[in-house]
């Protein structure tokens, strides 16, 4: 068996489409019309279809039981994206124990979305404020090997 990509729910899936592929920077990769698959391999499904698919059982927004997670290094930018289109954000820009900077919001069907710096990103912004090689190998859980490829990629 081969698992292929998660699929959420929208109510409105040309809105929802502008969203993912101008907002969050992703790729169709398939249009069937109510179903759309992102180069990124994941789906967005037309509500009233997926709905008639299961039987008209119910589906319940807002469950905060699962996010899709995107990465990109310029956080400010896509906050301020997200607030111009009026989302509701879970959290503002936090940073997690490991020391990523991440952003979480709802999208127009209270789907939750992760926005996160790469860790790269992390090790480097580490590294620029002094941290030994050893403590950003310890707080971002990279190797050696990977630290120093950050340091050099972002340098």
């Amino acid at each position: 068996m081969k698992f292929i990509c998660p699929l959420i729910v929208v109510d409105d899936i040309k809105k929802s489409r502008h969203l993912y592929e101008n907002i969050l920077g992703q790729t169709v990769k398939k249009d069937f019309g109510e179903n759309v698959i992102f180069a990124g391999d994941f789906a967005i499904h037309q509500r009233d279809h997926f709905q008639a698919l299961i039987g008209n059982r119910e589906i319940i927004k807002k469950s905060n039981s699962f996010e899709l997670y995107f990465e990109h290094d310029e956080l400010p930018e896509i906050v301020g994206k997200i607030k111009a289109l009026d989302l509701e954000l879970v959290h503002d820009i936090v940073a997690q124990p490991w020391q990523q900077l991440v952003v979480r919001f709802y999208d127009y069907d209270k789907n939750l979305i992760e926005v996160g710096e790469r860790l790269e990103h992390v090790a480097f912004r580490l590294f620029r404020n002094n941290y030994s090689m050893d403590k950003i190998c310890q707080i971002t859980h990279l190797s050696k090997e990977a630290v120093e490829n950050a340091i050099k990629e972002y340098s």
